[in-house]
C-alpha cells in the first residue's frame, strides 16, 4: 500500500508541475519525510494522506488506488 501511495503522489505532484519541497511545504511535512513517502518507504497516517490530496487537489482514495494516480 505504501509503494501504491508513493507512486500516486509522485505522478499526481508532477502532472501538476510541483517540486517535492513545494509539497512537503504546503503539507506541513519534511521535505525528507516527503520523498519517503514517494518512495513507498514511510507509512503515513490517514491524516496526512488527506492533507497531501487536499494539496494536490485530488480525492484522498485516488492516492491510494492501484494504477489510478
Amino acid at each position: 500500500m505504501a509503494q501504491i501511495l508513493g507512486e500516486n503522489v509522485r505522478k499526481v505532484r508532477l502532472e501538476r508541475g510541483m517540486t517535492l519541497e513545494s509539497l512537503a511545504i504546503e503539507v506541513g511535512l519534511a521535505y525528507s519525510y516527503m520523498g519517503g513517502i514517494e518512495r513507498g518507504q514511510k507509512n503515513p497516517t490517514l491524516a496526512v494522506v488527506e492533507r497531501i490530496a487536499e494539496a494536490l487537489n485530488v480525492e484522498p482514495v485516488l492516492l491510494l488506488t492501484p494504477n489510478a494516480g
